[in-house]
C-alpha cells in the first residue's frame, strides 16, 4: 500500500476556483435546489411527512461506510420487534438509528443557536455511543494520527493532530462567513471538513450531514431535510476519487463539479419523493376520515406517516386512544388496504403492521 504524506489542510476560501467554468452547474444547482425547498414550504407538517426519508438517509450514509441494514429492517427494529434479529444485525441498525438522533439532535439545537464545532462534537457523541466506534472517543477531537484506507489500494493520511484545532477554527471561520455562492461554499466545506478527519470515526457520516445543515443553518433551506447519500453511495467510486484528488492534485475544481452535480441530481430527485409523499398524504386525509372518527383521523395519519412499520401498542400511545379503540381502526385499515398486517401477535409480542405505499415510496433510489 501507499502511505502518503499527512495532508495540510488549505486555508479557506480556496484561491484559484475556475468559477466561469462552473457557472451553468452553479445556475442549474441553486435553481433546483430552490424549487426543491418551495416544495418543502407548501408541506404543512415537513417533519412528520418526511420523516422516513430521514430514515432511508442515514441507511444510505451509513451503507457507506459498511453497514447492510435496510430500512425496512430499521422501521422493524423500532416497532418492539428487536428480537427478530441477531445481535450483530442489531448494533448495525442502532448506528443507522444514532445517525437520526444525532440529525434530529442537530435539528433541534439549530432552532436556537448557530452551527459549531462544539454542536458537531454533540452529534458525533450521539453518532458513537453504544456502537460501532465506541471507543474512538466520541464527542471527542483526535489527539493521535490516523490512516485511511481508500479501497484496499491507498491510505490517505489526514492532518497530523496538532494542525486539527487550527484547521477547524479556520473551516468554522469560512462557515459563517459569506462566499461568492453558498454551494461552492458548502462544497468546500464539507470536503475540507471530511480531510480533516477530525474525529477517530465517523467523519463521512457527519459529513454528510452537514449538508443540508449548513443550507439550513445559513437560510439557504428552510427545513434542513435535503439528503444527498442516494447520489454519494451511487457514485462512490467517484466520491472517493474527487476527495482523494484534492489531498493529492489540489483538485479543488474537480470536486466543486461532482459536488455540484450531485445537488442537481439529488434535488430533483428529492423533489420528487416530497410531491409523491405529499401527495399521498393528501388521499390519506381524505380517505381516513371515512374509516377512523373524525377527532382521530390527523394523529391517525400523522402516526403512520412518521413511523409506517408500528405494533398495536405504539398505535394506541401515538393517537392517544386506548387499545380496543385503537384495534377497531387498525382492523378498517387493514381491510381497506390502506395498512397490511406484518405478523400477528403472540402471546406478549404485539402485532406488527405495515403502510406499504409509503413504505415503497420511501425506499426507491
Amino acid at each position: 500500500m501507499e502511505v502518503t504524506e499527512p495532508y495540510t489542510p488549505e486555508k479557506l476560501p480556496i484561491e484559484g476556483i475556475d468559477w466561469d467554468a462552473h457557472a451553468s452547474l452553479i445556475g442549474k444547482a441553486n435553481q433546483y435546489l430552490g424549487r426543491y425547498d418551495g416544495i418543502i414550504q407548501t408541506i404543512v407538517n415537513p417533519d412528520i411527512l418526511l420523516a422516513p426519508l430521514m430514515i432511508k438517509e442515514a441507511e444510505l450514509s451509513s451503507r457507506i461506510e459498511g453497514t447492510t441494514a435496510t430500512l425496512v429492517e430499521i422501521l422493524h427494529y423500532e416497532a418492539d420487534s428487536k428480537e427478530r434479529f441477531t445481535p450483530e444485525k442489531g448494533k448495525e441498525i442502532q448506528e443507522v438509528i444514532n445517525y437520526s438522533e444525532a440529525m434530529k439532535f442537530a435539528r433541534s439545537e439549530l432552532k436556537s443557536r448557530p452551527l459549531t464545532i462544539n454542536l458537531i462534537k454533540g452529534m458525533h457523541r450521539i453518532l458513537l455511543t453504544g456502537v460501532r466506534g465506541e471507543e474512538a472517543e466520541p464527542g471527542e477531537i483526535r489527539r493521535i494520527q490516523n490512516y485511511i484506507t481508500i479501497r484496499g489500494k491507498k491510505i490517505f493520511t489526514p492532518p497530523p493532530p496538532q494542525l486539527v484545532l487550527d484547521a477547524l477554527t479556520d473551516w468554522e471561520m469560512y462557515l459563517h462567513k459569506e462566499d461568492r455562492d453558498p454551494l461552492v461554499q458548502l462544497a468546500l466545506l464539507k470536503a475540507q471538513f471530511e480531510l480533516i478527519h477530525p474525529f477517530k470515526d465517523g467523519n463521512g457520516r457527519i459529513g454528510r450531514m452537514l449538508v443540508p445543515l449548513i443550507l439550513y443553518n445559513k437560510g439557504h433551506l428552510s427545513n434542513p431535510t435535503f439528503y444527498i447519500s442516494a447520489y454519494l453511495e451511487r457514485n462512490r467510486s467517484i466520491y472517493l476519487d474527487r476527495l482523494e484528488d484534492i489531498s493529492q492534485k489540489k483538485d479543488w475544481n474537480g470536486w466543486i463539479s461532482f459536488f455540484l452535480g450531485a445537488i442537481i441530481e439529488q434535488a430533483k430527485e428529492n423533489s420528487q419523493k416530497a410531491m409523491a409523499i405529499h401527495e399521498l398524504y393528501k388521499r390519506m386525509k381524505d380517505k381516513i376520515p371515512e374509516i377512523a372518527p373524525s377527532e382521530h383521523s390527523v394523529k391517525v395519519i400523522d402516526t403512520i406517516f412518521m413511523r409506517p412499520i408500528f405494533s398495536t401498542p405504539s398505535f394506541s400511545r401515538s393517537v392517544d386512544i386506548n387499545r380496543v379503540s385503537a384495534q377497531r381502526i387498525l382492523n378498517k385499515l387493514v381491510q381497506n388496504d390502506i395498512l397490511r398486517i406484518e405478523s400477528e401477535g403472540k402471546t406478549r409480542r404485539p402485532t406488527i403492521y405495515s403502510f406499504p405505499e409509503l413504505i415503497d415510496m420511501t425506499r426507491e433510489t
